[in-house]
């Protein structure tokens, strides 16, 4: 392959360009995956408006993206249940598979991870917004034909939202309330669904989100946008889970009052890096359980399943395409909350 590639790369705040690339020779042991769709996440977001997210800063050029699928068009070498032309979503972690952590199962937590478009190593990771892309077989899962670019690049925070929902442990007949209707924050509202929820509120201060969550089928939905008043309304619910999904002191304070006492509380946003101030004697006076959530394991391939067989229609939060091409211009509508909720780069 000796055409060029453009990757969608950040090299500071705000400052993502186009860069051309010139594929090089496709390493034994890897498969070339051309590009089919990649969803803007709140950490591509985050890299974009400020050149980090939470603790992880960039400091060399970043390829963003790591919620993608595709087209293999090379393999080089063995790579068994794979075939060029497989349409793949592509999970992007890359597990060592022999630490502690992943011999336990609990590879999300992996001490040498590699997780795409990340900065939380250096060298980089870089990512998958790029018409061509090179991972592992391991991290192909493939989907048949008629599952869209669009619905298989969206297993990763679908995987991420499933993840969370077992962290909280038992949900069954349980009162839920999640903070934040973003992305993340609406599939785990469908992935407390899928765990048999008795009800599920949605909480957030924009009202253009809050009415995509009641479209997607929230039990409440409860407007901040108030004030104190409206605060004050949240923390005398009584909840038995709580996920903050917002990525903010203000929600995880709010998570930590709303929950009843002995209840559980599951951080699933990314906090700004650093100290952050919460109602800590909460956690010790009502007795909570106070757990995080760190990207996901296992649940890739079960949230491919579940866009396969159509119990998740995970193309409902999309709210707009736009081509890779216009990467810049689509972060800029990604950021506007009252325009967008899911916004997808497809190929050219």
């Amino acid at each position: 392959m000796t055409r060029a590639a453009i990757a969608a790369t950040l090299f500071g705040a705000e400052d993502l360009r186009l860069v051309e690339q010139k594929p090089a020779a496709l390493a034994n042991g890897m498969v070339r995956v051309r590009f089919g769709a990649g969803g803007i996440c709140g950490s591509d977001l985050h890299y974009f408006r400020h050149a980090r997210t939470g603790d992880f800063m960039v400091t060399e050029p970043l390829i963003l993206g790591h919620e993608i699928s595709g087209e293999i068009i090379e393999i080089a070498g063995t790579a068994p249940g794979l075939t060029v032309g497989d349409r793949v979503a592509v999970n992007p972690s890359r597990w060592c598979g022999d630490c502690r952590y992943c011999r336990e199962g609990r590879e999300n937590l992996c001490e040498r991870i590699h997780f795409m478009g990340s900065a939380s190593r250096t060298p980089h990771m870089q990512g998958g917004f790029a018409s061509l892309i090179d991972v592992t077989p391991a991290q192909c899962v493939v989907v048949p034909t008629h599952v869209s670019y669009t619905a298989a690049a969206l297993a990763e925070p679908l995987a991420v939202a499933l993840h969370a929902v077992a962290r909280a442990g038992q949900t069954r007949a349980r009162s839920i309330a999640v903070i934040g209707a973003g992305p993340i924050g609406l599939l785990v509202m469908l992935s407390a669904r899928l765990a048999s929820a008795e009800s599920v509120a949605v909480v957030d201060i924009a009202a253009a989100p809050l009415s995509f969550a009641s479209k997607l089928g929230a039990d409440r939905v409860v407007d901040l946008s108030g004030g104190d008043e409206a605060a004050e309304a949240v923390t005398q619910s009584v909840w038995d889970v709580v996920f903050e999904a917002s990525g903010t002191a203000a929600g995880l304070s709010t998570a930590i009052r709303a929950v009843r006492r002995g209840g559980t509380v599951v951080q699933v946003g990314n906090l700004p890096g650093g100290p952050i101030p919460v109602p800590a004697n909460a956690v010790m006076a009502k007795e909570l359980d106070l757990r995080g959530t760190f990207r996901f394991g296992r649940e890739f391939a079960q949230a491919a399943e579940l866009i396969v067989t159509g119990q998740v229609d995970v193309t409902r939060l999309v709210t707009a395409e736009r081509n890779l091409s216009d990467a810049p211009q689509a972060f800029r509508l990604a950021l506007d909350r009252s325009q967008s909720v899911k916004v997808m780069l497809t190929a050219d």
